[in-house]
C-alpha cells in the first residue's frame, strides 16, 4: 500500500483465518505500535494481553453469546485493557491502541477484527469482562475494552467503495 489513506481504504474486518501463526517480529511490531499510541497526559493506561494458545482462545471465544465465536480459529488475539485510575479518558485512550494495533497488523498484510467487550454479556448475569478476567488473570482495576483478533486472512473483502461514502455526515462550520 501506498499510503495511509490506502491503508484506511482497503483495511476491513477480518474474521476467518489461515492456521498459519504470525511471525514474532510482525508482533513485536504491532506491539511497538500500540504502545507508541496517543494517550491523554501521556498517561499511558492501557495494558495488552497478547494470546495465542488455541485452547485460551476457544475459551475467549465465548465471552459473549453472539459475535465472538470466531476468536476460536484465530491464530492469535490481543485483548485491550485499560486503567481508569489513570486517565478518565481511558475508554478512548484504550480504543485508539485498538486501531492503531489493527492499522499495524493491516500494514504488515494481516487481518483483523474488533471484538467488542466492555458494556456487553457473556449471559443474564456476567458481563464479558467478567467472564475475561479470571480466565486472562487480568487484575480486577482494569477494565476490559476488547479483543482484536489477527492473522492470514482466509478471506478477502472489496476495498471501501468511495461511491458510497457518506458524505452528508460531514459538516463545514456547523451542523
Amino acid at each position: 500500500m501506498n499510503s495511509f489513506y490506502d491503508l484506511a481504504k482497503n483495511r476491513r474486518s477480518i474474521r476467518k483465518y489461515q492456521a498459519q501463526a504470525v511471525e514474532q517480529e510482525k508482533i513485536d511490531s504491532i506491539l511497538r505500535t500500540a504502545l507508541m499510541s496517543p494517550a491523554s497526559k501521556r498517561t499511558n493506561g492501557w495494558e495488552f494481553v497478547v494470546v495465542d494458545d488455541k485452547t485460551t482462545l476457544e475459551a475467549m471465544s465465548k465471552c459473549r453469546p453472539a459475535g465472538s465465536q470466531f476468536v476460536a480459529n484465530a491464530p492469535m488475539a490481543i485483548v485491550i485493557c485499560a486503567d481508569p485510575e489513570k486517565s478518565d479518558v481511558w475508554f478512548e485512550d484504550a480504543s485508539i491502541a485498538a486501531t492503531f494495533i489493527q492499522l499495524a497488523a493491516a500494514d504488515l498484510g494481516l487481518g483483523s477484527c474488533w471484538v467488542q467487550v466492555y458494556s456487553r454479556m457473556y449471559n443474564d448475569t456476567t458481563t464479558a469482562e467478567d467472564y475475561l478476567k479470571p480466565l486472562l488473570n487480568i487484575p480486577s482495576h482494569l477494565h476490559v475494552l476488547n479483543i482484536v483478533t489477527l492473522g492470514y486472512k482466509d478471506e478477502e473483502r472489496q476495498p471501501y467503495n468511495e461511491e458510497k461514502l457518506l458524505y452528508n455526515k460531514i459538516h463545514k462550520n456547523q451542523f
